[in-house]
């Protein structure tokens, strides 16, 4: 269409806008039509065409019966364009499902106390959000905490605010706090346990850096009791095992013994002062950005999380 003058540039610096009036102008047949169409005057469409012409070094559009039509350049530039207007109407599509929270991804961390209960809430947050993917890592407190300042995961479960960290929290549940032992224990069953009659017993604890060592030893602290360690065990489920077992008496959330204590594989000691009554933080970054996703499981989880908290009789 578009003589001589022609030197060549890669076709990356060509422009989005210049390939649709090259199309426009294919698909209308003239340069009057396409300038019609795309609400602007013929001379400045050839204008734009004149220019995509001599960026790639070849003629696009030659006139033949019924108009212009586009050579095999022009073909193909009509092809790439094409796909482009597909992916970016895909793109526009995902957009607007990330704003409606209707897609996205969002990692959430739990302490390992939480993964009693986290499961079930992210089983019906899918029921409500499908296309929205959510991953879970379970650890300490203090691995929790890492990956969240680190930006490995967007929302966290615990029990104690962090310290040292700008952070926006809410709580969404009750979280006790319980002594528990074999059903056959000396105590299990006595009503009104001192706490200074616990000072004998063989306990099961914790590593350090868990939430529930930090209860424990304040606990202890407070009534100038220095513990009989049996074991320092760094899972709930392997105390739960050497409690059943008579290996010793524990500290633990009691929504990690719900099912033990009702089946009657457990007691929870009526220990004066018991249960410690802490909450259950949902817990994320301040200073970070919020997806529509995020959001959504934010909200979800505050919402309904109460309602799949286990639950155990505690005085």
């Amino acid at each position: 269409m578009f003589a001589s003058g022609i030197y060549p540039v890669p076709v990356k610096e060509v422009t989005l806008r210049q390939l649709r009036f090259l199309a426009a102008t294919a698909r209308a047949g003239s340069l009057a039509a396409a300038a019609t169409e795309l609400h602007l005057t013929a001379p400045a469409v050839a204008q734009q065409l004149r220019q995509l012409e001599r960026a790639v070094g070849l003629t696009l559009l030659e006139r033949g019966p019924g108009g212009q039509h586009p050579t095999e350049a022009g073909r193909v530039l009509i092809d790439t364009v094409a796909r482009v207007e597909a992916e970016l109407g895909l793109c526009d599509d995902t957009l607007r499902s990330l704003r409606a929270a209707r897609s996205g991804r969002v990692a959430l961390g739990a302490v390992s106390t939480a993964k009693y209960f986290a499961p079930h809430v992210l089983a019906s947050f899918r029921k409500a959000h499908p296309e929205i993917t959510v991953t879970l890592s379970v650890g300490n407190r203090d691995e929790i905490l890492a990956r969240m300042e680190g930006y490995e995961i967007d929302l966290a479960v615990m029990g104690r605010p962090p310290g040292g960290l700008e952070v926006e929290q809410e709580v969404f549940g009750e979280h006790p706090y319980v002594i528990i032992a074999s059903p056959a224990h000396v105590l299990a069953g006595r009503p009104g346990i001192a706490i200074r009659e616990l000072a004998g017993e063989a306990f099961l604890i914790r590593e350090p850096g868990s939430g529930t060592r930090v209860h424990l030893d304040s606990l202890l602290a407070a009534a100038d009791l220095v513990p009989g360690v049996a074991m320092e065990i760094a899972s709930n489920e392997t105390i739960k095992q050497a409690a059943i077992a008579g290996l010793g008496i524990g500290l633990i959330s009691a929504h990690t013994v719900a099912a033990e204590v009702h089946d009657g594989r457990l007691a929870v000691l009526d220990v004066t002062g018991l249960p410690i009554r802490r909450h259950w933080l949902l817990v994320r970054m301040a200073r970070r950005a919020t997806t529509p996703a995020t959001r959504a499981l934010w909200e979800f989880f505050i919402r309904r999380g109460p309602e799949q908290l286990p639950t155990v009789a505690v005085s």
